[in-house]
């Protein structure tokens, strides 16, 4: 019973909520669910897709190609959020590419399913907006980070981020990790820059570090740095 959308408290983060008892059945019969390894792809930019995913656990990293090869990651989407909306909607290749960070558990939609309850429930379809207006804000965000903070100001950000998004294990290093080479994509810098300037942060004190892990040591000081202090 868990698995049906009509008794799972995830839909409550997402446009689902807006579904009637009826769409939700029709969804739960229609949708199925996949485990995705990390470093796996949902989706891959430029796939034409079939439907939209769901994520019930795990972390997945939304990534553009760059014209010169390089990943650009514009947003992290964890338990709760739908992705592929927006290519479904508009009937278009995907804008970005979907890989999963840890291991992840994923429901796929089908694409009828989402139009048919978009076409007859107002509701769901303003809250489906609601959604898609939220990721443009946080891409305008990351637009106005890129023009006008500093690499370091960058990291120390994503750091903070991942801080207060996902927590600390029971050593105190950042609960989810992500890679240097995924940190520097973040940031939209180099990997070598984003290892010398995490090497800074620890010999300033500012974070402890344990082979890949990280951990914030001091975040009063990394805010300050964010915003100039």
């Amino acid at each position: 019973m868990e698995s049906r959308c009509e008794n799972c408290i995830i839909r409550q983060f997402n446009s689902l909520r807006a579904m009637s008892k009826v769409e939700l059945k029709k969804v739960s019969d229609a949708k199925s669910t996949r485990s995705i390894k990390k470093g796996m792809p949902i989706f891959e930019e430029g796939e034409r897709l079939a439907g939209v995913f769901c994520v019930r656990e795990g972390v997945s990293k939304l990534s553009k190609l760059s014209s010169n090869g390089k990943d650009q990651i514009v947003k992290l989407a964890s338990k709760g959020e739908v992705i592929g909306q927006r290519s479904v909607i508009a009937e278009e290749p995907a804008n970005l590419s979907a890989i999963a960070i840890n291991d992840m558990d994923v429901c796929f939609i089908p694409k009828e399913t989402i139009i048919d309850s978009l076409n007859n429930n107002p509701n769901f379809a303003v809250e489906v907006l609601r959604h898609m207006a939220h990721d443009l804000k946080e891409a305008d965000d990351v637009i106005v980070n890129m023009s006008q903070k500093t690499v370091p100001q960058r990291v120390a950000e994503a750091l903070l981020y991942l801080h207060q998004n996902y927590g600390e294990d029971k050593d105190g290093f950042l609960a989810l990790q992500l890679s240097r080479e995924d940190i520097g994509n973040v940031v939209g810098t180099a990997t070598e820059s984003a290892i010398r300037i995490l090497s800074d942060f620890k010999k300033k004190g500012l974070i402890i570090t344990s082979g890949k892990r990280i951990g914030i040591k001091e975040e009063k000081k990394l805010q300050n740095l964010i915003t100039g202090f």
